[in-house]
């Protein structure tokens, strides 16, 4: 069962947020409390967040959303992801004889498509006017805010990174160092940054002054950026794809996230008594393991942009691939070797946030700039950092996440949501790179199967396996590593092993949880918070 000595889930009559900083969360409730909308409150908590969270979002970044609308009971999806320059072509990198894309660096930018994002589903879904939303932001860039236990710890970490560039150096390292946890940080670069966006809108980034700067740093860095790029950039509505469970259909986005990976576990593991299985013991923990084996080759073989790459969306969550699938798992051995499936065959450091607002309007919203202070550059007086999401295109022509220019990369965040009988109950996430599907599924789990309350689904002790089956490269050839939170009965952990997991206990890199159960009896909200984070959940 869920950890003791953890917080209550919050319960709330009218609306609630939910997210990992207590002021974001703040800014949300004060936006609703002024009449504002769920989405209305996404932005304001989003936009804080940049402020206060700057290793993990911000202006640089991509936004992805699923959406429920009260007034026309549907559910909208929305991916807010930037594409690839016309300049970054494959010929780029080998003339710079790289054969991979690196991690950080002005080479690993696509369009950020966080602005537009918000414009956008402000426009659909909004009511207040943006200049209230994001003056929450405005203000604690100027006038600064406290840095917070964890926050302040992944700050320090990347200090090192952060010397490396002149605008990151003058913006988040100001005394040469990394802030203090408890220290007053002010950003006056980005509250002016966020101050042009509230009075010009969406293009004073794409084609205004901070396009502009934007466009300087990468040249001067020798980046691909270009003036076009910025302003041919749009969103995408996108229609969800769900799959059922336990009574329930739970819904992800499609790709180029990575959602799927979500629902093909669920599938794989609807096969399987998990009830019978004691709860994170060695059986239990084993087949989702090996199920998150299956899924993440195929993640990585068969999910690209679209627009680009014919994926097969339908086949890859359809339940006879799920039976063909299911086939390949050994309840006694870890699998050591695994290759994609082929779906067609047939026989015949991120953020998440949630807001439901009085109407019943929800919104599941992720943002993210990727690795922490993403590319590791801070164009000169904007406030923020640049994303690195370049870095998941793949250089081999043949595979479907190839860079080609205008692309959309292979993304890891990713927001969820659950419907029952066609009406929203639980709109949630779990950040954090490519434990995300991981992490929904062991929520989903621990909520719909053993029956845990909104808070105890992410209390509960956790496991992360990394394998090799990354988008640039398609199987797991050594069995990877089952990452597992300190807690599990030490039997638990020898019964893995004799399995043939390589196991190994930590105390970080298991996810960042956020989500909001609407009671679909009383109506009632009840909001689980991560407490591996420094945020909550907030109601009235």
């Amino acid at each position: 069962m869920a950890d003791k000595g953890r917080r209550s889930a919050v319960m709330a009559p009218e609306a609630m947020v939910a997210t990992s900083h207590p002021l974001a969360v703040g800014a949300g409730i004060e936006t609703l409390r002024q009449g504002g909308r769920a989405m209305d409150a996404a932005i304001a908590a989003n936009a804080v967040l940049g402020v206060v969270e700057p290793m993990s979002c911000g202006l640089g970044g991509d936004v992805f959303a699923i959406v429920w609308d009260a007034s026309t009971t549907s559910l909208h999806g929305f991916d807010g992801c930037g594409r690839a320059p016309s300049r970054m072509t494959r010929d780029a990198y080998a003339q710079r004889n790289l054969d991979r894309i690196p991690l950080r660096g002005p080479l690993t930018w696509t369009v950020p498509g966080c602005v537009d994002g918000w414009f956008a589903l402000h426009e659909r879904f909004g009511r207040l006017p943006m200049s209230d939303i994001l003056a929450p932001a405005i203000g604690y860039a100027t006038h600064g805010f406290p840095v917070s236990p964890v926050i302040g710890r992944d700050w320090s970490q990347a200090a090192e990174l952060l010397l490396k560039d002149p605008g990151a150096l003058s913006t988040y390292l100001p005394q040469g160092r990394a802030p203090r946890i408890g220290e007053r940080f002010r950003n006056p670069d980005l509250a002016a940054t966020l101050s042009a966006i509230a009075r010009e809108g969406r293009d004073a980034f794409y084609s205004g002054e901070i396009a502009a700067r934007l466009v300087q740093a990468s040249s001067r860095l020798g980046g691909l950026l270009a003036a076009e790029d910025l302003a041919a950039h749009t969103s995408t509505w996108v229609s969800p794809v769900c799959v059922p469970h336990a009574g329930y259909d739970v819904w992800e986005l499609p790709p180029s996230t990575q959602g799927l990976a979500a629902l093909q576990m669920l599938r794989i593991l609807d096969g399987f008594d998990l009830k019978a299985m004691r709860h994170n013991g060695a059986d239990y923990l084993h087949h989702l393991i090996e199920a998150k084996k299956l899924a993440y080759a195929d993640r990585a073989r068969h999910y690209a942009d679209p627009a680009f790459a014919d994926v097969p969306v339908a086949d890859l969550i359809s339940a006879e691939y799920a039976d063909r699938q299911r086939s390949r798992i050994s309840a006694s051995q870890a699998a050591r070797e695994v290759h994609p499936g082929d779906p067609r065959l047939r026989n015949g450091d991120t953020v998440y946030l949630t807001v439901v607002d009085g109407d019943r309007n929800a919104v599941s919203f992720i943002q993210s700039i990727y690795h922490g202070f993403g590319s590791g550059i801070v164009p000169e007086g904007l406030g923020f950092a640049m994303q690195n999401r370049g870095h998941l295109f793949h250089l081999d022509p043949d595979h479907p996440n190839t860079l080609e220019p205008g692309k959309r990369p292979f993304h890891t965040i990713i927001p969820g949501f659950v419907t029952k009988n066609e009406r929203p109950v639980f709109s949630f996430g779990v950040m954090g790179g490519d434990m995300q599907p991981q992490g929904h599924v062991q929520v989903l789990l621990n909520l719909m199967d053993f029956g845990m309350d909104v808070q105890q689904a992410g209390d509960a002790i956790r496991f992360r396996h990394d394998g090799s089956a990354t988008p640039t490269g398609d199987t797991m050839l050594d069995g990877g590593v089952v990452h597992l939170e300190p807690g599990l009965p030490e039997e638990t952990i020898k019964r893995l092993a004799a399995k043939g997991h390589t196991i190994r206990v930590s105390d970080a890199g298991f996810g960042g949880y956020q989500g909001i159960w609407i009671d679909p009896d009383t109506n009632m909200l009840h909001g689980g918070s991560e407490p591996r984070k420094d945020g909550c959940a907030l109601g009235f």
